[in-house]
């Protein structure tokens, strides 16, 4: 009897281990099982050498973590405390720079903004009065997608306050509030709101009232603090076919819309405190209260629902709205409150879902958007518990489709130009000085019997201007990861050169390169006139 008793003891006690096994396995707090191998699964797939995840669930920071490399040909991997670009994932901190400030009743979300910037002035003088800071946070100005960019990217030499500046002479592509266009400038003129109000600069606020409450001791405002030695990534471009090492862009004139550098250890204190509505998880105390919390996630401008592209049917949305510095969606019945950032050489996405007290981060040192939306449907299908979808795959397909579309695009605009055709003037007639209203000079001139165009403003941006057909000439620039463009000169009836447009040459060229918003007139026309 005691034998078989204790035979009886020993099936039992394996089975409860066994369940408790199964259990712990199958803890909603656990990340999947799968996901290291589906990271370097993402990273061979898109050709991605580093990415760094974080995953907050419940409260907890169940993940966080490196994976691959920092640089290409380096062997030093990237780790938890690796720092990346994050882009316009800044703009959430600002926004929430700025609640703070609410919160202290030292301004209003809807305080117009020559009240707090003076001299602030719009092409419309209905909207200077009548612009609020809600409203630089919403994407609803009337300006056009990425308007005014290319002020700040590539790195140019105008200041903060230039640029604002400048915002007087942008046309508007539509009416004040009635439409959604992503804009960067808008952003950066927020965050110089802060030292209006404080007298301190948006760079030393987010590291003084942000990034120490919180202990976020690997981040910073400027990859200019970057010292030799220091934990991080590299960014890398597809350059001509191949991916390879690009130098950082600064981005210090437009800080506050995505200048941010930040690790996974440290982003996941930031979605921690994200998920808790302001409340610190470690200590009492908040950052921001429950009730700013809410504004920042609530709905302020719809944005237009498209069906997706077939691979990623499943990502159909039912509702989609810009809220203060986050974007808002739905995914198979929950809220989902996120964000991307891009920046020369890095792509980043950050995902709260509220309904399921979770965050997920990844990062990536290379331009790869599927690389890091294919890593966070995986966690989230594994939370949501929902059967597996192949998003590896998924993306990668889009991404071919998308390549091969813009090729044969290009492809048949070169078959279809007159290659045979003769500019109009002599070549030296296109030399001159070109002003545009709000990016300034362009200077084009002659050198080995050709042209060359330069933005003066921005150092990096010199081209070989070659003929494409007629009055037209593609700009060709000589650092590769500056999208080449198309210049078109107008002709006046006596033969004199009236202006100059300029057109992006790839279907695929970033939003941030904004030519078609570019007129040039030439200098000496305008100083006669």
């Amino acid at each position: 009897m005691l034998r078989t008793s204790l035979k009886l003891f020993a099936l039992l006690f394996f089975i409860v281990l066994t369940v408790v096994d199964s259990a712990l396995a199958q803890s909603p707090t656990a990340p999947p099982a799968d996901l290291d191998a589906y990271v370097a699964s993402s990273m061979k797939t898109f050709d991605v050498p580093g990415i760094a995840v974080a995953i907050v669930k419940d409260g907890k920071v169940v993940v966080a973590k490196g994976y691959g490399f920092r640089k290409l040909g380096d062997p030093t991997p990237v780790d938890e405390f690796t720092m990346f670009g994050i882009g316009s994932n800044t703009k959430a901190f600002t926004t929430a720079a700025l609640a703070t400030l609410v919160d202290a009743g030292k301004l209003s979300w809807d305080d117009p903004v020559y009240q707090r910037l003076p001299g602030f002035v719009m092409y419309d003088p209905y909207v200077s009065h009548e612009m609020t800071i809600r409203d630089l946070l919403t994407h609803r100005s009337g300006m056009g997608l990425g308007e005014g960019d290319l002020l700040f990217w590539p790195h140019s030499t105008y200041t903060r306050e230039e640029v604002i500046y400048k915002l007087r002479f942008m046309k508007p592509a539509s009416s004040f509030r009635s439409h959604y266009a992503y804009d960067n400038l808008l952003y950066m003129t927020a965050g110089q709101i802060i030292p209006a109000v404080t007298g301190t600069s948006w760079d030393d606020y987010i590291r003084q009232h942000i990034f120490a409450p919180l202990g976020m001791n690997h981040s910073n405002v400027s990859n200019a603090a970057f010292r030799p030695g220091d934990d991080y990534a590299f960014p890398h471009s597809n350059v001509d076919g191949k991916l390879q090492v690009i130098p950082f862009g600064e981005l210090d004139n437009a800080g506050p819309a995505g200048a941010i550098n930040s690790c996974a250890a440290d982003m996941a204190k930031w979605v921690q405190l994200q998920l808790n509505r302001g409340k610190f998880v470690d200590r009492e105390g908040r950052l921001f209260t429950e009730q700013r919390s809410k504004e920042m996630w609530s709905a302020h401008t719809i944005l237009p629902i498209g069906d997706p592209p077939p691979p990623l049917a499943g990502l159909k949305a039912n509702f989609a709205d810009y809220a203060l510095g986050w974007g808002l969606r739905d995914y198979h019945g929950r809220k989902l409150v996120g964000h991307t950032g891009g920046v020369g050489g890095f792509v980043s996405r950050v995902m709260l879902v509220p309904e399921e007290n979770l965050g997920v981060v990844v990062l990536t040192n290379a331009e790869e958007g599927g690389a890091f939306d294919s890593v966070l449907y995986h966690v989230l299908d594994h939370y949501f518990h929902l059967p597996p979808t192949d998003w590896i795959s998924a993306y990668k397909t889009l991404k071919d489709t998308e390549e091969k579309d813009a090729a044969e695009t290009m492809k048949k605009a070169e078959e279809s130009r007159d290659a045979n055709s003769k500019p109009s003037l002599p070549v030296e007639k296109y030399a001159g000085v070109y002003n545009d209203a709000w990016y300034g000079p362009i200077t084009i001139r002659t050198e080995n019997g050709g042209l060359v165009i330069t933005f003066d403003h921005t150092p990096t941006m010199i081209g070989d201007l070659q003929h494409w057909q007629h009055d037209t000439f593609k700009a060709h620039w000589r650092v590769r990861t500056i999208e080449d463009a198309f210049v078109t000169f107008s002709l006046n009836p006596d033969g004199s050169i009236d202006s100059a447009r300029m057109a992006a040459v790839s279907p695929l060229a970033d939003f941030s390169f904004d030519y078609q918003d570019l007129l040039l007139k030439p200098a000496v026309q305008a100083a006669k006139k």
